[in-house]
């Protein structure tokens, strides 16, 4: 008998399954989302960035016809529940942990200090305006200066605006510097921004009294940990919470991590007795949801004088905002292990300060520190080889990680240690694919040239992309009694794709057709324990996770045909969706009287490096600082491609993210911590007429050893090198006037000003 040939979804440009569904608006998102005899809730938040909070009346709020309850840090008991972090959970950074609501004191405007409940959300808004709060005004703390100064001190018990020194170690640092030809320091710095993924975040909670089961809808991430971490808090068990995930309208690291709502929108469903629903405005959004970059880097460089980099050190400053909470240390931690990026540096001593400020605290957004990292470094790289009369991408080709170093160790990151090494990668043939498709040589002659009144400028650099953190997934598979195959996920979706990636791999590793696979992932009934979707994971550990689940099936699978067809299990021959002995032929539907269901988990501690090499074309008007990018190539190889389709729209979108950092996008605060950029008319977004000509090659030259799947995460990558690349071609357009851009954003004005002070120095 000829089985037929074997399925090779993988590596095939599937268009996206859930896609057909949204366009055709059938999403359901948080907001869409209603339970019978359903309240609302609203956030009464700080208008103070810090103070003591003296007196809290809610009493005439409480009085208006359709409020049900307002909920202030008295009802929570002696002190209310603390967030904990999820990643880096070390006991010296307890002290820091957010209050669900402020009491004693508030840190930041946007703070919640009470929840009001009512029967519609504008009765809600209308008793925020009757709720009487009388706060003390403390000095604010907005600024890297005035949080080491410490004139006024967010957490008195610690006595210090100083949380955390993350350093990161290789080699020896001053021995490198001691033998260097050339060593050059400099200061860099970028800007507080954030992800603004289209859909605010939002849930529905509802708590049954008789059954003591908590419902919430509206997970997204990291359920399971989320579970762990409401549970603790009300004081229940983790099995008694049914969290579910429904459609997300993006999330870029900052959606699903534990917010105060979190935890207050179910905690008020209980005292209640009543389905709460609530929903953030994007005013709430830009103040309240993590924001994230915001680090000042003093750095130096050593090198010898035929451009090798000896060593790096230096410090850099992380302003965290007011309180530490689920994944605020990641972007500082990031910052120092992976400065190295893709090149062999040998000798490394970099320090990562976290000081806490009034502002919105800090967390993860798309390329945590390495975007910030990279910035740096690339900076730095560029600065050198201008100084040694060098090329540059001469310079950083030599200086490149080579196939034959790996697997390459980076810097070990203390105090909550982290060891961690490139796993595979030929960095020179991706580095000298990207300068053949941009065309390096060609447009080398247009650097510095004034042409039609802009200065144009070219740049190129290499990066990184960490992925695929452990420990585990989970993935549950149940053939049913009609053929048809579910998969359930520990994984979440967050806009990647997810369920037409891990359909193409079940339906590969099961040999079945695409239209016979349901994929079920984020909810915490679908299987018992999931890890989620950050660092670039879902695909390489949910997608492995499947594989192995898949190998059980069909081993439960032979053993059903085994009894049916009357023979031993290792005779039974799967093909497709029949199982086959002896010339008799048995279909999966209708194979077992019941399901058949399995569950496996894919363990993993080592993560996966994608890696890859950008170069950029931009001309500068020196009339207004406006920069105009004329074309932007991204080069990175994934290991292995589940779908180049998806991966491609994962580089581009993340591209035009960098470039909305590099560009645009800012958060500021006054003197007093009062945000001044609190909509969308003052933070400002790229638009898909802004950057038009965005080229994106992604390609499969080395596998990942780690997983089965041989993937590497690659829904990070486009962002990381773009604003350190950016910058260099705008120094390299404005080269004979002496402009060094060294910090974000490259705003018109910020542009003309760096201009204008070029010009005057040069007067």
């Amino acid at each position: 008998m000829t089985l037929r040939p074997a399925n090779s979804f993988i590596g095939s440009p599937v268009e996206r399954i859930e896609d057909l569904r949204f366009l055709r608006g059938k999403g359901v998102y948080v907001s869409d989302h209603s339970r019978p005899n359903q309240l609302h809730a609203v956030m009464f938040r700080s208008p103070e960035a810090h103070g003591r909070i003296m007196r809290i009346d809610v009493s005439r709020a409480c009085a208006l016809p359709g409020v049900r309850a307002v909920i202030t840090a008295r009802d929570l008991g002696t002190t209310p529940p603390l967030i904990p972090l999820r990643l880096q959970p070390l006991p010296e950074l307890t002290p820091f942990h957010q209050p669900v609501l402020a009491f004693e004191k508030v840190r930041y405007v946007g703070e919640p200090v009470a929840v009001v409940v009512a029967d519609t959300a504008a009765i809600a808004e209308d008793a925020l305006d009757l709720i009487d709060l009388e706060i003390e005004a403390l000095p604010a703390i907005t600024d890297r200066a005035s949080a080491e100064e410490a004139t006024s001190v967010l957490f008195e018990a610690h006595g210090s605006n100083r949380a955390l020194v993350w350093t990161a170690v290789r080699g020896d640092a001053d021995a490198a510097f001691a033998q260097a030809d050339l060593i050059l320091k400099e200061t860099f710095r970028v800007q507080r921004h954030a992800a603004m993924f289209m859909e605010p975040r939002g849930f529905v909670a509802e708590w049954d009294a008789v059954m003591q089961r908590m419902q919430v809808w509206g997970a997204a991430k990291v359920a399971w940990t989320n579970r762990r971490i409401l549970a603790t808090a009300l004081g229940i068990d983790p099995d008694s919470i049914d969290m579910y995930e429904l459609d997300v309208g993006g999330g870029f690291g900052s959606r699903g991590e534990f917010y105060p709502e979190d935890y207050l929108i179910p905690a008020a469903a209980r005292l209640v007795g009543r389905p709460v629903k609530w929903t953030e405005d994007r005013r709430e959004h830009l103040m309240c949801a993590n924001h994230a970059r915001d680090i000042e880097c003093n750095i130096e460089m050593a090198l010898s004088k035929d451009g090798r980099i000896l060593g790096l050190r230096g410090m850099s400053y992380s302003d965290n905002g007011a309180y530490l909470r689920t994944n605020g240390s990641v972007g500082p931690r990031n910052v120092s292990q992976f400065m190295s990026g893709p090149y062999k540096i040998e000798n490394i001593h970099l320090q990562t300060t976290m000081l806490t400020t009034n502002k919105t605290p800090s967390g993860t957004y798309r390329g945590p520190g390495r975007f910030e990292t990279d910035f740096a470094r690339e900076r730095m790289i560029d600065l050198a080889a201008r100084k040694l009369g060098m090329d540059r991408a001469d310079i950083r080709r030599k200086n490149l990680v080579l196939d034959a170093d790996m697997p390459y160790p980076l810097a070990t990151i203390t105090p909550y240690e982290s060891v961690t090494e490139l796993d595979s990668g030929d960095y020179p043939v991706v580095f000298d694919r990207c300068m053949q498709e941009f065309d390096w040589a060609g447009k080398t002659a247009l650097a510095g040239q004034l042409i039609d009144g802009r200065y144009h400028g070219i740049a190129i650099g290499s990066f990184i992309e960490g992925g695929a953190a452990g420990p585990k997934e989970d993935a549950r598979l149940v053939l049913g009694t009609d053929g048809v195959l579910t998969v359930y996920l520990g994984s979440s979706a967050v806009g990647q794709g997810l369920q037409t990636i891990m359909t193409q791999i079940a339906a590969d590793a099961m040999e079945m057709p695409l239209n016979r696979i349901c994929v079920l992932h984020g909810s915490t009934s679908h299987v018992k324990d999931g890890f989620g979707s950050y660092h670039s994971r879902s695909t390489v550990m949910g997608g492995s996770a499947i594989l192995l689940a898949a190998e059980k099936l069909k081993d439960r699978i032979r053993e059903a045909g085994a009894a049916r067809l009357g023979c031993a299990k290792d005779q039974v021959v799967l093909d497709g969706e029949m199982v086959t002995h002896g010339g008799r032929s048995i279909p999966f539907a209708g194979l077992s009287p019941d399901p058949i269901d399995v569950e496996a988990s894919f363990f993993n501690k080592k993560y996966t490096y994608a890696y890859g090499t950008q170069a950029a074309h931009v001309s500068v008007d020196p009339g207004t600082g406006h920069v105009r990018v004329h074309e932007y190539l991204s080069i990175e190889d994934v290991g292995r491609m589940i779908n180049p389709l998806t991966l491609h729209g994962q580089a581009i979108g993340a591209i035009v993210q960098g470039l909305g950092g590099t560009f645009l996008e800012h958060l500021i605060y006054d003197a007093n911590g009062q945000l001044q950029t609190g909509s969308l008319a003052d933070y400002l977004l790229p638009t898909a007429s802004d950057f038009p000509n965005i080229r994106a090659i992604t390609l499969e030259l080395k596998p990942s050893p780690n997983n089965p799947l041989g993937a590497k995460g690659a829904g990070e990558g486009g962002i990381i090198p773009v604003g350190g690349i950016v910058a260099n071609a705008v120094a390299n357009a404005l080269s004979s006037l002496g402009v060094e851009p060294m910090e974000l954003p490259l705003s018109p004005s910020r542009v003309w000003r760096l201009i204008d002070e070029a010009r005057n120095r040069r007067d």
